[in-house]
């Protein structure tokens, strides 16, 4: 356990639940851990206790990645744990593959609509069906114009195991829309939606005040910090601004709420979450500034200063895109400018060299 983490109380403790069962957090809230074929090696999935249209059954929150372990998974509780009741919606926080995947099998499954915010599951339609067949050649571009060259990390952007539609094959063609300040009926409680933008197009976290509970998604994780990145689709977007912006909105939760994070356990200390995360971040900005004092810096030197390990392909296009992302919140910020080129590179501007 990190420090960071000491400052979090973990109710649970060390517990994790088994993957033939789940547990009960929260009075009618239970917690799934689902394996990921990833170096981040699960999710977290919530089951609700549901009243929906006069019949009793469960919502789901987030599905896992589509791959066949998940769906024997899912087919466990059905089985065993979910007491003959039905499914009644499945709601996704957002679009990325691990939240998302299997929301098609579990919507036909169940005949259940799928709940999530308009931008991410337009967004979701689109990178499953591309209509540029030249967006793989668009994203090694991007990449190099960063300077990624590494041939291994350029091969992950054409690798289909990481293809978005590899992993999220299909998504219903219908849906309910989440929006900010939505309030949700479920099983007789309100859970209302809080939006956060950054990390995914419009990802939704729910909070319900009569249980104290805040499923917050990706948005606020105990342990890691959540990925905020520059995409080859968006190159010119300011996430970590519109991040930081977001986890104000989580600012007149109760200090005692149990947030239930997609990944790590479930903890108390929101807000000293916030304040960590903000920190974080405030210090790699300052460790940019300091290193790009002296000379122009491009994204991947960048990356080199923010991420001392080791990473593979699929990590390193991740760590370039957070890397941009806060090299991007500087040059909006209006302390560096941009220097285009055949390598696209950032220095302070001259009034910040003066001071």
């Amino acid at each position: 356990m990190n420090d960071h983490e000491k400052e979090l109380f973990y109710p649970l403790a060390e517990h994790l639940p088994p993957s033939d069962n789940m547990t009960e957090v929260a009075p009618g809230v239970y917690w799934v851990r689902m394996a990921l074929p990833f170096a981040l090696d699960h999710i977290n999935l919530w089951v609700l206790r549901d009243s929906y249209e006069g019949r009793e059954g469960w919502a789901i929150v987030d599905c896992g990645i589509d791959q066949a372990s998940s769906r024997e998974h899912w087919q466990r509780l059905f089985d065993n744990v979910f007491q003959g009741l039905p499914v009644l919606r499945v709601i996704a926080t957002h679009l990325h593959p691990d939240h998302l995947g299997l929301a098609h099998w579990l919507c036909e499954y169940w005949k259940v609509p799928l709940w999530i915010s308009s931008t991410d599951f337009h967004t979701a339609h689109t990178l499953i069906h591309p209509s540029d067949p030249k967006h793989r050649e668009q994203a090694m571009c991007f990449l190099q114009s960063h300077g990624i060259t590494h041939s291994a990390v350029l091969e992950a952007v054409t690798n289909s195991h990481f293809q978005f539609s590899h992993m999220v094959p299909a998504i219903p063609k219908q849906y309910v829309r989440l929006y900010d300040g939505l309030t949700l009926n479920i099983g007789g409680q309100a859970w209302r939606c809080i939006s956060g933008y950054g990390h995914a197009p419009e990802h939704m976290a729910l909070h319900c005040e009569s249980k104290n509970v805040l499923i917050s998604g990706d948005m606020v994780l105990p342990r890691i910090s959540t990925n905020v990145s520059v995409y080859d689709i968006e190159p010119l977007s300011n996430p970590l601004q519109l991040f930081l912006d977001s986890l104000k909105k989580f600012a007149h939760l109760p200090p005692d709420c149990l947030c239930l994070p997609s990944h790590g356990k479930p903890f108390v200390g929101v807000h000293t979450r916030i304040n960590q995360l903000s920190q974080h971040h405030a210090d790699r900005l300052d460790e940019l500034r300091a290193a790009c004092k002296h000379s122009p810096m491009s994204a991947l030197e960048a990356m080199a200063v923010l991420f001392k390990r080791e990473l593979d392909g699929h990590q390193t296009i991740f760590a370039l895109g957070e890397s941009l992302a806060h090299l991007h919140f500087l040059w909006y910020q209006n302390e560096f400018e941009r220097i285009d080129g055949a390598l696209i590179r950032f220095k302070p501007t001259e009034a910040k060299l003066r001071h």
